[in-house]
């Protein structure tokens, strides 16, 4: 029987700060961070990234990071959904991707203690969590994004994406513990993460079909949404569809590609229901795609023994660093996914999709929305 290794055999702290300085290398002078050399910046990846600068002792670039978060924020919350070198390329506002700067704005705050950076973002956090906040349907999912095109009015996308409305649920407890933090409650967030947690466990088949991909299936467990038994069952039903044993997972059930950032998400889903061993197993299985320099190729076609895309993106290398602390518990951030420090679980009150108290929904309050496990 295979054992799992120890993380100090997978990378070493060295190594964790080598990488970062990877990410610091392609930041650009207003402090956004692309996916790679002259891609386009969106503000959930750049935030991933400047979580992993925190972890990885760039706390200038990091602190520059978030200056550009404040600073490129538009009015009502929201962030242009491309932009390179400056130049909005796409100017939709996706929300999961607002929505994840209170993710990255506690995550500092676990790590670092600055309470006057806490209180500095706070003002953006809001925003961008009123704007998700606004964008729920009525069945609990989120609407993918606010979209203009050629000069016409907004328009709403309403079709709500599993992954993203997932990671919005764990952006709304990071919100309330910011929230709670600063003083200042916000009751409409809660009541929105209940009846979006209700919607993750109970009403999934409403999101839009993307389930050839991997992010979908583990999503709904990395958000925190989904624990316990149910968390287990629910990445059992598809693991031999996307891991590929010593290679990583497939980002796509067709496709012979693995990918290092959806490898790595995966790895903190495991850690966060406490399964170490193959979190570990994943984390050193994906690490063929490591350069010589620390950083971390984006994919790899195995029948063509090639890495692609032929980029190293900052997004792949953030995800390593944040999957090792949380195995490593390098950081007092280490606990971003697994969630203990984050809000308590948010009950399912004033749910708008056709459930009632006593159907099955209502009676698991107090055992889902309080879990121990």
């Amino acid at each position: 029987m295979s054992t799992s290794p120890a993380i100090e055999d997978i990378l070493t702290r060295s190594q964790v700060e080598q990488t970062a300085v990877t990410i610091a290398a392609v930041q650009e002078p207003s402090g956004a961070i692309p996916w790679s050399v002259g891609e386009h910046t969106d503000v959930w990846n750049h935030v991933e990234s400047a979580m992993a600068l925190v972890v990885g002792g760039q706390r200038e670039a990091a602190e520059r990071a978030y200056a550009w978060v404040r600073d490129t924020q538009r009015a009502d919350g929201s962030w242009p959904m491309k932009i390179v070198d400056g130049v909005v390329e796409d100017p939709s506002g996706e929300t999961n991707m607002s929505a994840y700067v209170a993710v990255g704005v506690w995550h500092h705050w676990l790590v670092l203690r600055d309470e006057e950076f806490v209180r500095r973002m706070w003002p953006t956090v809001r925003r961008a969590l009123d704007f998700v906040v606004a964008m729920q349907l009525p069945f609990g999912g989120v609407a993918w994004s606010q979209e203009w095109h050629d000069g016409e009015p907004a328009k709403v996308n309403e079709e709500a994406l599993l992954a993203g409305s997932s990671s919005i649920h764990h952006s709304l407890r990071a919100g309330v513990a910011l929230a709670e933090l600063v003083g200042e409650p916000q009751v409409e967030w809660e009541l929105a993460g209940g009846r979006l947690g209700h919607a993750l466990r109970e009403h999934r088949d409403r999101f839009l079909d993307k389930s050839t991909f991997s992010m979908d299936w583990y999503y709904p467990v990395l958000g925190g949404a989904v624990r316990g038994e149910a968390a287990r069952d629910l990445l059992a039903e598809r693991w031999e569809t996307f891991v590929e044993p010593g290679l990583g997972i497939r980002c796509v059930s067709a496709n012979q590609w693995v990918t290092g950032a959806e490898t790595c998400e995966l790895v903190m889903a495991l850690e966060a229901i406490g399964d170490r061993a193959r979190a570990l197993r994943l984390l050193a299985d994906m690490q063929h795609l490591r350069t010589d320099e620390g950083s971390y190729w984006t994919g790899y076609v195995w029948p063509d023994e090639v890495n692609w895309p032929h980029e190293q993106t900052t997004y792949t290398a953030a995800a390593v660093i944040l999957a090792v602390d949380a195995l490593s518990d390098g950081t007092p951030g280490a606990d971003i996914m697994r969630g203990t420090t984050l809000a308590p679980d948010f009950a399912e009150i004033g749910l708008e999709c056709g459930c009632r108290p006593g159907d099955g929904s209502g009676e698991r309050v107090a055992g889902v929305t309080r879990r121990t496990a």
